[in-house]
Order: C-alpha cells, then structure tokens, then sequence
C-alpha cells in the first residue's frame, strides 16, 4: 500500500479543508494518507512516504507563506527529484501566480507532477474539493 504525506500550511482554515479532500482522494484509492501540518515536517521525512501532496496558501505578493511553510519546503527540495508530488492551496487575490512559480521550482528540482495543481479563491467550493480529491487519489 502506497503512504501519501499531505503536507499543508493554513492561516484561515482553506487551505486545511483542502487537505482533508486530498487525504479523502488518497484513501479512497486505496492507499495510507497522513495530514501533516508544515511545522512538523522537514525533508528528513520525505523517504517515509511513496509521494506528497503540499498544501500552501498564496501569501503576500503572490507567494508560500514564509514562516513555517517555505523553511519546511526548501528542507525538502533536495529530495524532490523523482519523487511524485501534487500541489495545492487557496488565494484571496492575484491570479495564481505563486503556484505557476512554485511549480517552475518543483519540476526544476526533478519532482513529477501527478496531477495539475489545485487552487480555488478563498475557501473551497463543490468542484475545488473534487478537483482536490482527484488530486488526492492521482498519488495513491
């Protein structure tokens, strides 16, 4: 059985909702789903997990929120070649921009995409918590 990390950061409770789905999408196909918030991973983990979803809301001008979320992030860059990832999380302004950009990161570092990252404006709606399920269970 595959074991999926959903590794996420919430400062208003979307971006957590969206990591629920993505653990529901995991589960229901088949495969063993840990939510983790960021604090308490690091990329000394990331061997402990077949693939990983990251969570992120689009902080500031358009970027990963800078406290806790991108130290645990850049920790893990260095064993994200190969690995199977997915990325998602909300916004309340701009166009996308930090998930277009961190993206560029991922498949820079040799990631794999499995699924076409998940946003959605403020919280989630009907199609983002499928679109969020979907993503989920591309990583089982």
């Amino acid at each position: 059985m595959n074991k999926v990390a959903v590794v996420y950061w919430s400062g208003t409770g979307n971006t957590e909702l969206m990591a629920a789905k993505v653990a529901e999408g995991v589960r229901s196909a088949g495969a063993e789903a840990v939510l983790i918030r960021a604090a308490e991973f690091s990329g000394d983990r990331m061997d402990e997990f077949d693939a990983v979803a990251f969570g992120c809301p689009s902080m500031g001008v358009e970027q990963l929120e800078e406290t806790e979320f991108e130290p645990m992030f850049l920790s893990c860059e260095s064993k994200l070649k190969g690995k199977k990832i997915a990325l998602f999380g909300s916004y309340g302004w701009g166009d996308g921009e930090w998930m277009r950009s961190w993206e560029q990161t991922c498949t820079g570092d040799g990631a794999v995409l499995a699924h076409e990252s998940v946003i959605c404006n403020d919280a989630p709606d009907t199609e983002a918590e499928t679109a969020c399920a979907a993503l989920g269970a591309s990583l089982a």
